[in-house]
């Protein structure tokens, strides 16, 4: 059981901060608690967008954020303003598609009395009453009491229209038994259908110690003076506040000047004037009336265990809560005896007349003065208080649910057979076209016609089947395109052929029901694109079922038709479908292997219907004779078109080596069109040079008559499979149904075919296995006519055309009026409200909360990639070899349960676009084959910001947060936070954008560095700065990895590269990687070059990087060295082939950055088994560890004896080497970061 909660009662500004919203909260946590197995859905409000991440936060730990979904509409649409009404009604039939498009079992309003003065949007049955639904039913107190809660015409009007809604509801979950006994009373609902799930008070309200020093700072923040007599719970008509404060004013001067009468709750100006003047009037001093105004949550807690008396004297009540929280804190309570009150406080001694004063005042009188009564009600409150529980209030709703849904499933499933039979279209190849599913149509429409006036739509010039032309009219396609509106059901059969080309873009412009009879539709969808009927569908299609390893795939596969028999290419016809009908398990298990393991759980299963034979031993003999066969012959048959998915050769093979071979009776035929290749070829070879070759055929194409002429002649079908995918095996209904002893095995549907209907050998079976099955059934004739007996019978009982048409209604009539409530009962319904879409900007705002609101049927989670650099310019720098790296496989190699998106955001526009044409070129696939568009986001996907473009992230600072609302994880990738640490290494404003960027990256659900050292350098950094946040922040780390070769590398030599590689061989040379900048440690290190060199050290310096920030000067000594181009080398921007070679060329690499993100090149190093001289800091020790010899201080001198000293140790063969040293491939590296990222 799905339950799909609307939580609109923790969110609107008239609840949430009520007790309504405090309710709505407890319940649903504790239904979550309390679940079992079922799963729960929660459904919030765009309208409120500063209450859905607090609320997230509440749930975080008891539910997945991606089951808390959130529904857009175009506002404002607040009943008060008239202006208002045609926006409501759009919104109320968006939140009802929204709430179907989730597929729930039940659906439950936390609160249906909403929408008066603010944007919350609430109905039942706008678009649809398929789906049961259950309210909270706090009361009915302004239908009982109209005056003075509707003497306001549009309150009275809206409310009204609420309880019209309410009357809609299929439960009703009162929180009282009063509540409960008002909702049968009142609004006639039988009592089965309203359950008392009551109320109970929350766990921190309890009997505690009161600090002294907070007591005293409470009670002077509020002003009270003296013990107090306590009232909270608002001000209200009904609360009966006027009334408390006259019987208070009855007591006894002595009682009032040791007490004071407290109302702790917020009060407007206007109340606090009128009820000061009304306590005046009755001779109360100033100070006996405390006024509180708003208190805390934890105020309220501790003036619960302080007051003296809790007094409740409200007339009318739901449940009256803070009775009951007033008494689990073991204060003596005193109430009203009327509405839901006597069942909270459970003690008739403590209650009182509401509406008689002086029944008030004798009741406080005494629970004031008598110690012993007051004593009692204490503890009889902690007792009564243990009666309620949210968990036991949770068991009772779910309870509820269950019976609610047991009752829906025990009606008759049947739908009401209309008056008028419905008019469907039905569109779908008939005879003469040569095609299985034409011939199936022929035998289904007869009986189908039982329940609907059917009209045949065809693309093809004649029909030849005499029943359709004599009882269904034959319409053309364009005729429908036409007509399509005069018909009320649609029914398409789709199948891999191109006879169903014309299907897939009519199922667009006209939804309906399709017959999946191939579940993949691969070929056709290539046939049209390929031959022009529809450019690039076939690539459209790979991109969105399959992602781009399957667009790369079909760009770069030797041959196509691997491409086509790996993808279904089928998602197009599964999202626009109104629903779909298959014809074995087999293809539910391949949509949950392919797109999830809820897809084809809505799937109707029909089976493939067979019009029963009987014919008869005289016909048998008759086709027998016909096809030159003895009436003894033992005719086995293999029907079909011939190929290796038919392993026809292994049939061949195992009859070959068996005694059947070499017996003159036994004949072995392939009935059907052999295949025109090198497979056919060798079957033809095999049989002309075996013994037997008289008795193995092939018949080639076999039309109708021959087909069922040998189907009457045979003995036993042989039906072999493998690679099935998705079809069935009509064929083997053939065999079945002409009472063959048929072999298969269990591979695809045929898995799925009763065991006792035919001779089943497991999908991968042996030779042996189908030998003993040809042999035990040519030697068994009663085994034979067993199975033959059994195979008539599952045929004419399973697959009768009556019986499959009955259940094709059924399906039918249910998948059309789910739609009713669906995305395309929402089009139709907006559509015939032409007020609704009476502008473009209506429409389009309409439009784009849909899109927003309503996830695609079939939507894979989107792991979406920010590459916002990288799609602008490749500066080959570090950041974006990792970017590349990491891109390149996760785009080939795809998380499981994702497709992994490039995207990209520009600083001239807000929002994000697919980068498809940059990841096609990226991918060396042709580039303008999709288009750049807008990315659209849903709950469960994920978002990582793992390129660097600091200026363009602080642009988007609100669409992240808009993401994070719409439940998608918003992370990003760390690489260093430098610029502020080393902040006279960097430009003036790099430090001021790293913050901004960091402060977007803070409001973000995490964040990944590079390294652990990184990683603890922003937890640090966000502990200093105070961030404040609703949810955890999810922080972790990962290393990078090394694979040139797998990391879509840069190409390419210059001329000069011979020359320089050979002079770096001839003498040690000394290797620094990475951009020149004032951190990296250039200048420190040639001065230190330049000390050895004046020492005589024989050495070479090659320095590999572009040119930074902040090093002209640098910059200037390098380019007019002395030593350039002799021991000194700047290569600037090469090639990663030229790169690999530089560093077999060298014999060390120097890492002297002050300070990094990760150290790319001591990795890059070790993958070489370079040597490493490394600063010593905290993330070369994390990289490189033992492996690296480590030098202090920032003097050449400190630097130019380290070398010294490791030249030393280099010569004497004892330096650290990085051999052994532990490095990551890409391919592992992205793995880690993919584990961490999605916590798999």
């Amino acid at each position: 059981m799905r339950i799909v909660i609307d939580l609109q009662g923790a969110q609107s500004t008239g609840s949430r901060n009520r007790g309504i919203g405090r309710y709505t909260l407890s319940l649903v946590e504790a239904i979550i608690r309390n679940r079992g197995n079922h799963e729960v859905l929660l459904a919030l409000s765009g309208f409120f967008p500063d209450t859905i991440e607090p609320i997230r936060a509440s749930f975080q730990g008891l539910l997945p954020q991606e089951n808390i979904r959130v529904w857009h509409a175009p506002g404002p649409v607040g009943h008060l303003d008239r202006n208002n009404t045609v926006a409501r009604q759009a919104a109320e039939y968006l939140r009802e598609a929204f709430l179907a498009s989730l597929d729930p079992s039940v659906i439950l309003l936390t609160s249906l009395f909403e929408g008066l003065g603010d944007d919350a949007v609430t109905s039942i049955g706008c678009l649809s009453q398929e789906i049961p639904t259950a309210v909270v039913l706090y009361d009915l107190i302004p239908l009982i009491n109209r005056t003075p809660y509707l003497d306001n015409p549009s309150v009275a009007e809206w409310y009204e229209s609420k309880i019209g809604h309410l009357r809609h509801a299929d439960l009703l979950l009162a929180i009282s038994e009063s509540s409960r006994q008002e909702g049968i009373r009142y609004l006639g609902f039988p009592e089965d259908q309203v359950v008392n799930i009551s109320t109970a008070a929350d766990a921190h309200f309890y009997k505690q110690p009161i600090d002294p020093e907070q007591q005293a700072a409470v009670l002077r923040r509020y002003g009270f003076e003296r013990s107090f007599v306590m009232y909270t719970g608002g001000i209200d008509h009904r609360k009966n506040i006027e009334g408390l404060i006259r019987a208070y004013a009855k007591l006894p001067a002595s009682l009032r000047e040791t007490h004071q009468l407290a109302i702790v709750c917020s009060i407007r100006p206007e109340d606090r004037t009128r009820l000061e003047r009304l306590a005046k009037q009755h001779k109360l001093a100033p100070n006996e009336l405390v006024l509180t105004g708003f208190v805390s949550e934890e105020d309220l807690v501790a003036l619960y265990n302080l007051c003296k008396v809790f007094v409740f004297p409200s007339w009318h009540e739901g449940f009256g809560l803070p009775a009951l929280e007033a008494m689990a804190c073991g204060r003596a309570v005193i109430g009203a005896n009327t509405s839901s009150l006597p069942e909270v406080i459970g003690c008739d001694e403590a209650l009182f007349d509401p509406l008689d004063d002086d029944s008030i005042a004798k009741k406080l009188e005494q629970v004031l003065t008598d110690e012993r009564f007051r004593q009692a009600l204490e503890r009889h409150g902690i007792e009564q208080a243990k009666n309620f529980s949210w968990d036991k209030s949770a068991q009772l709703a779910v309870r509820a649910f269950e019976a609610c849904i047991a009752d829906q499933e025990g009606q008759s499933s049947l739908p009401n057979r209309p008056v008028c039979r419905p008019r469907l279209a039905y569109v779908s190849p008939l005879p003469a076209e040569r095609s299985g599913i034409s011939d199936y149509s022929a035998e289904l429409l007869p009986e189908l016609a039982r329940h609907y006036d059917i009209e045949v739509i065809v693309a093809q010039d004649s029909v030849a089947t005499p029943w359709i032309k004599a009882n269904c009219p034959i319409r053309t396609v364009e005729w429908f395109r036409t007509h399509a509106g005069v018909f009320d059901r649609v029914l398409y059969h789709f199948g891999n052929s191109a006879f169903h080309q014309h299907m897939f873009a009519l199922l667009e412009e006209v939804p309906g029901v399709v017959v999946l009879h191939d579940f993949f539709l691969s070929g056709i969808v290539r046939h049209m694109d390929v031959l022009g009927y529809e450019p690039g569908s076939w690539s459209r299609a790979l991109y969105v079922a399959h992602g781009y390893a399957a667009l790369r795939q079909r760009f770069h596969a030797k041959n196509e038709a691997e491409v086509i028999w790996q993808y279904p290419c089928n998602q197009r016809v599964l999202e626009q479908a109104q629903g779909i009908v298959v014809h074995s398990e087999n293809s539910r298990r391949l949509a949950q292997e392919w797109y999830g393991g809820k897809a084809g759980q809505d799937w109707v299963l029909i089976p493939h219907l067979r019009v029963a034979d009987f014919s008869s031993e005289r016909e048998r003999l008759q086709a027998r004779e016909a096809l030159g066969l003895q009436p003894d012959d033992f005719l086995v048959c293999s029907f079909g078109l011939l190929g290796p998915s038919k392993l026809n050769h292994r049939l061949l093979d195992v009859w070959l080596r068996s005694p059947l071979a070499g017996d003159e009776r036994c004949v072995l035929v392939f009935v059907g069109e052999n295949s025109a290749d090198e497979y056919g070829e060798n079957l033809v070879r095999a049989i002309s040079a075996s013994s037997g070759h008289s008795r193995i055929r092939i018949t080639g194409w076999a039309d109708h008559e021959l087909f069922r002429r040998y189907l009457t002649a045979a003995d036993v079908g042989v039906q072999l499979r493998t690679l099935s995918r998705g079809e069935t095996s009509g064929t083997v209904l053939d065999c079945m149904n002409h009472g063959l002893a048929t072999i298969v095995n269990a591979n695809g549907s045929m898995a799925d075919i009763s065991d006792e209907g035919v001779w089943k050998l497991p999908d991968e079976f042996t030779d042996t296995q189908l030998a003993d099955a040809l042999q035990s059934l040519w030697q068994d004739e009663d085994v034979r006519r067993r199975l033959s007996e059994q195979a008539r019978g599952i045929i004419r009982t399973r697959h009768a055309p009556r019986v499959c048409a009955d259940r094709y209604f059924e399906a039918i009539e249910h998948f059309h009026y789910r739609a009713a409530s669906g995305i395309q009962g929402l089009t139709r319904v907006l559509a015939q409200h032409t007020d609704m879409l009476e502008s473009p900007q209506r429409s389009l705002a309409l439009a784009e909360s849909i899109d927003r609101s309503i996830a695609p049927r079939l939507q894979s989670r989107q792991l979406l990639v920010d590459v916002s650099e990288l799609v602008q310019r490749d500066s080959k720098s570090g950041i974006q070899r990792v970017v590349r790296s990491i891109l390149m496989e996760w785009l080939l190699n795809p998380p499981e349960g994702y497709k992994v998106e490039p995207v990209y955001a520009t600083m001239d526009r807000s929002g994000y676009r697919y980068a498809r044409q940059f990841a096609l070129r990226f991918l060396q696939c042709p580039g303008n084959i999709l288009d750049d568009e807008p990315v659209a986001f849903y709950a469960g996907d994920v978002f990582l910001g793992l390129d660097l473009q600091p200026e363009i992230i602080p642009a988007q600072r609100e669409l992240y947060q808009a993401m994070r609302r719409q439940g998608v994880s918003v992370q990003f990738i760390v690489y260093d936070l430098l610029p502020l640490q080393l902040a006279h290494c960097f430009p003036e404003r790099s430090s001021r954008l790293l913050t901004d960027w960091l402060a977007v990256v803070a409001e973000a659900d995490g964040a990944i560095g590079v390294s652990r050292t990184v990683a603890d350098e922003l937890a640090a950094w966000l502990q200093t700065h105070g961030v404040v946040r609703e949810r955890r922040f999810g922080l972790n780390w990962f290393h990078l990895g090394i694979d040139i070769d797998h990391s879509a590398p840069t190409a390419g030599l210059p001329k000069e590269a011979s020359g320089v590689l050979e002079i770096l061989r001839e003498r040690p040379t000394f290797l620094m990687v990475g951009a020149v900048e004032p951190r990296r440690g250039h200048s420190q290190t040639l001065a230190a070059f330049e000390q050895l060199w004046a020492q005589g050290v024989r050495a070479n310096l090659s320095v590999v990087g572009k040119q930074g920030w902040m090093v002209e000067a640098l910059v200037e000594k390098l380019r007019n060295h002395p030593e350039f181009g002799k021991r000194l080398f700047w290569l600037e921007g090469i090639s990663d082939e030229y790169l690999e070679k530089i560093y077999a060329a060298s014999t060390c690499l120097i890492a002297a950055s002050e300070g990094e993100g990760f150290g790319l090149p001591l990795i890059e190093a070790a993958q070489h088994k370079l040597p490493i001289i490394a600063r010593d800091i905290p993330v070369f020790r994390e990289v490189a560890g033992e492996h690296a010899y480590y030098f202090e201080g920032l003097a050449a001198e400190d630097l130019a004896v380290a070398i010294d000293d490791w030249l030393q140790l280099y010569g004497e063969r004892r330096h650290p080497t990085s051999d052994s040293m532990p490095w990551l491939s890409w391919k592992e590296s992205a793995e880690q970061l993919k584990r961490v990222l999605l916590g798999s």
